[in-house]
C-alpha cells in the first residue's frame, strides 16, 4: 500500500471531543463526568424508543448518586424537524438546566447538541442555518450514542428537517463539539439487525467520503481508513449476532472515527444524492446513503484510483499486483459484497421508487450541489441523472 503525500503548505484542522470514554459499562460514569462539568440539573434528550428500552434508567442512578437532578425530553423524532428542536430548546431555557445529555441515535444526539447551544443563543433554530453563525458557546453537554452510525458525538454539525420546504438544513459550529462522549457497546446490543445495517453503513459512508474528499486532511485519512477496516470486518458480525459485544465495540469506535474524519475532511456526492431519498421517501439517513454509495463510488473512482484501491485493501480485498484501475474497481465490489452480506438492497427499485421519479430525484440531488465541491470527481446534471439511472 503506497503512502499519501501531504501538501505541507495546506493548513489541516482537526477538531475532536474533549473527552471520550470507550468500553463496556462506561455509561455508569456519566454522573462523575456530569459533576466535572459543573452539572447540577441535567436534561436527558432522547426518543420514545430509548425510553421504552429502559436505557434512560442507566443514567438516572449514576446522576442521582452525584446529587444531580435529571429530567427527560423524550419527543425526538427521526430526521428531527426544526419544531422538535425548538420545543426542546424551550424546555431548556425555561427549566434552569445547566447540563444537556443526549442519549440515542443521531437524531437525539443532534437535538441535544442544538438544545445545548440554543440555550445561550436567542431565537429559533432556523436562524442559525449555515456555517459558524452561532455567536455564543452553549451549555456543557455529554453525548451517549445507542447506535453505531452517525458519529454525531464527534462532529461540529447537526442536521434538521425544514418541514415548510421538506428539505434538510444544516448548522455548523465549533460550539457543537461535545464536552464528553460516552461510547458503551452495552447500549447497542439490542439494536435490531435492520438498524444495525442502516447505522453501520452510515458510518462507512462517512469514512469513505472523508477519505476521498479533495479537502481530506492527514487526520481524516488516518481515521477514515481505520474506520473502513473496522466496519468491513465487524458490521457483518454485529448484524448476524447482535449480542457480539466485541463487534459492537468495534462498530462504536468506527462510527466515532468516521465522525471525526468527516469533521476534518468533509463529505461528498453520496450525501448530496441521498438527501432526496430521505425527504421524499422517508428513508433513514443511513439507508439512503448506503443505497447510493456503490453507484457514486463507481462514478467517482476515476477521480482517485489510488485511494479507492486502498479502500479495497482495507476492506479485505487482495490488490497486490493489480493495476490502479483494477484495485479501484475492487473497492466498489467490496461495498456491494458487504451490502449483500447484511441483506441490504442497493437498488432504488427495491424500495418501490419508479423510474418515472427520475426528474424529482435529479432536482433533489442538484439542490445539494454544495456537496459536489469536495467530491473527487465533478458532477454535471447529466452525471447526476446517470448515477440515479444506474441505481435503478
Amino acid at each position: 500500500m503506497t503512502c499519501s503525500f501531504y501538501n505541507v503548505d495546506k493548513t489541516s484542522v482537526f477538531l475532536s471531543c474533549k473527552k471520550i470514554l470507550l468500553g463496556k459499562g462506561v455509561v455508569s460514569g456519566v454522573g462523575v463526568e456530569a459533576t466535572k462539568l459543573g452539572g447540577t440539573k441535567a436534561l436527558i434528550v432522547t426518543d420514545p424508543g430509548v425510553v421504552k428500552a429502559g436505557l434512560v434508567k442507566l443514567l438516572e442512578e449514576p446522576l442521582r448518586a452525584q446529587g444531580i437532578h435529571a429530567e427527560v425530553f423524550d419527543k425526538v423524532e427521526p430526521e428531527p424537524p426544526a419544531r422538535v428542536i425548538d420545543d426542546c430548546v424551550k424546555m431548556v431555557r425555561g427549566g434552569g438546566f445547566n447540563l444537556i445529555i443526549g442519549l440515542g441515535g443521531g437524531s437525539s444526539l443532534d437535538t441535544a447538541k442544538a438544545a445545548a447551544v440554543l440555550a445561550t443563543n436567542p431565537g429559533p433554530v432556523m436562524d442559525y442555518v449555515g456555517m459558524d453563525t452561532l455567536p455564543n458557546r452553549g451549555l456543557p453537554n455529554i453525548l451517549i450514542p445507542t447506535t453505531a452510525g452517525t458519529g454525531s458525538e464527534a462532529t461540529r454539525v447537526f442536521v434538521m428537517t425544514d418541514e415548510s420546504t421538506n428539505t434538510k438544513k444544516v448548522v455548523y459550529s465549533d460550539f457543537l463539539i461535545p464536552d464528553v462522549a460516552i461510547l458503551d457497546p452495552g447500549l447497542t446490543l439490542s439494536m435490531p439487525p435492520a438498524v444495525t445495517a442502516d447505522t453501520g453503513m452510515d458510518a462507512l459512508v462517512h469514512a469513505i467520503e472523508a477519505y476521498v474528499s479533495v479537502n481530506s486532511t492527514p487526520f481524516a485519512e488516518i481515521l477514515a481508513l481505520k474506520a473502513i477496516e473496522l466496519i468491513a470486518h465487524n458490521l457483518p458480525q454485529a448484524y448476524a449476532k447482535g449480542i457480539n459485544v466485541i463487534a459492537r465495540y468495534n462498530m462504536l469506535l468506527a462510527a466515532n472515527l468516521g465522525g471525526a474524519a468527516f469533521t476534518s475532511g468533509g463529505l461528498g456526492a453520496v450525501h448530496g444524492l441521498a438527501y432526496v431519498l430521505g425527504t421524499e421517501y422517508h428513508m433513514s439517513h443511513g439507508r439512503s446513503n448506503a443505497i447510493m454509495l456503490p453507484h457514486v463510488m463507481n462514478f467517482n473512482k476515476v477521480g482517485n484510483l489510488e485511494k479507492y484501491g486502498r479502500i479495497a485493501a482495507a476492506m479485505g480485498e487482495k490488490t497486490d499486483g493489480l493495476s490502479s484501475y483494477e484495485s479501484a474497481e475492487k473497492a466498489v465490489g467490496a461495498v456491494k459484497k458487504l451490502l449483500e452480506a447484511i441483506d441490504f438492497p442497493y437498488r432504488l427499485s427495491s424500495y418501490g421508487i419508479q423510474e418515472s421519479d427520475l426528474p424529482k430525484l435529479v432536482e433533489g440531488g442538484m439542490a445539494q450541489s454544495r456537496l459536489f465541491v469536495p467530491n473527487p470527481r465533478d458532477l454535471a446534471r447529466s452525471d447526476v441523472e446517470n448515477i440515479y439511472k444506474s441505481a435503478f
